[in-house]
């Protein structure tokens, strides 16, 4: 990976960006897009819109902004933080971590865990509402001085290079989605494409897929295609009859049934095939579980499409992917770019 592409990478999964509270991220995200694309904007909740200016058709390419985390519902006499989840947050990898609670100034603090010389055997896991953080003080009014209801926290770990060509880190799901629209605007205003190019970086999909509600609603493209984490499934313990076959380092995730287009998935599976990128099928027989979902049932239909990036331990402060499928998977949303001006419609043929 380039060095600028890397550090417009790290620059994204550094930054805090809980649902709800994406604007940080989201300054990271317009700041490195603003320098190619010919106008950029954002809506009243901060989902990020910029645009290649090109021919008919018009095509996005979104990842969602936000990742999970929690959020202060109490503050006890103690001087404990108690908290709530923000989005599918895991209660059995919270406990003994160290974390970040987002005031006015960032609070550090611990997720408790009674010692295990001290417990009476594993039991249950408590419920992330029966879960506190450590932040240090002596009671309650010294808590109040620096936190308050509503903040959210995110976990305190940050990117860490695996051997070879993985990496690990909180929120991958989904800054990588957003690394990719950003990077397939770029490519298609390096390449001058026929095609005009949305790049989408949307908010709360966590929580509901609220963004892209309203970013499809707005632009009504003549596609979508959704790029966000999918589960690899090539680690011990993983559970194959739920995911399917999918492999780090083996390419990108295309998506098959329900949400997706099938010309979509079509014209995406041509693209890669021209430009000799290997890829992977999935099968989505309900839903994706992405921002596809919403954005294919705007307006009167919106042909969409889930592109994943292998990702092992979702939803863990420890998310796992290999880089060069990432880039792979930039490199398909730029080949399918070069080529959308060569379709009139990504309807369905009856």
């Amino acid at each position: 990976m380039e060095a600028p592409r890397r550090e417009f990478l790290e620059d994204l999964l550094t930054t805090p960006s809980p649902s709800g509270y994406e604007a940080r991220g989201q300054r990271v995200w317009v700041d490195y897009v603003e320098a190619f694309a010919d106008d950029v904007r954002t809506d009243e909740y901060g989902n990020a819109i910029a645009v290649y200016e090109g021919g008919e058709p018009a095509v996005a390419v979104t990842g969602h902004a936000d990742e999970i985390g929690f959020i202060v519902r109490k503050i006890d006499e103690e001087g404990f933080v108690h908290f709530g989840r923000i989005g599918g947050s895991d209660k059995t990898v919270s406990k003994g971590q160290h974390v970040t609670i987002h005031g006015d100034d960032p609070v550090p603090g611990v997720i408790g865990q009674t010692a295990i010389h001290l417990r009476e055997g594993d039991g249950e896991y408590d419920d992330v509402e029966d879960q506190r953080i450590d932040i240090g003080v002596e009671d309650g009014d010294e808590a109040r001085e620096l936190v308050e209801v509503g903040d959210p926290i995110t976990f305190s770990s940050t990117v860490q290079d695996l051997e070879g060509t993985k990496m690990a880190a909180r929120g991958m799901d989904n800054r990588v989605g957003t690394w990719v629209a950003a990077e397939a605007l770029r490519r298609a205003a390096d390449s001058g494409v026929e095609a005009t190019v949305y790049a989408v970086s949307t908010v709360q999909e966590e929580v509901g897929l609220k963004g892209a509600r309203m970013a499809g609603y707005e632009l009504a493209p003549d596609a979508a295609i959704a790029v966000d984490v999918t589960h690899a499934t090539d680690y011990a313990g993983a559970p194959g009859n739920k995911g399917g076959d999918i492999e780090l380092g083996e390419g990108p995730v295309i998506a098959r049934g329900s949400t997706n287009n099938p010309a979509l998935v079509e014209a995406v599976r041509t693209a890669a095939d021209e430009a000799d990128i290997d890829y992977q099928l999935q099968a989505a027989g309900l839903r994706t579980g992405t921002d596809a979902d919403a954005f294919y049932t705007q307006r009167s239909g919106i042909p969409s499409l889930n592109v994943g990036l292998p990702n092992r331990y979702m939803h863990t402060p420890v998310e796992v992917v290999d880089t060069e499928d990432l880039v792979d998977v930039a490199d398909l949303m730029g080949a399918f770019a070069d080529r959308a001006a060569d379709y009139e419609s990504f309807g369905v043929e009856i």
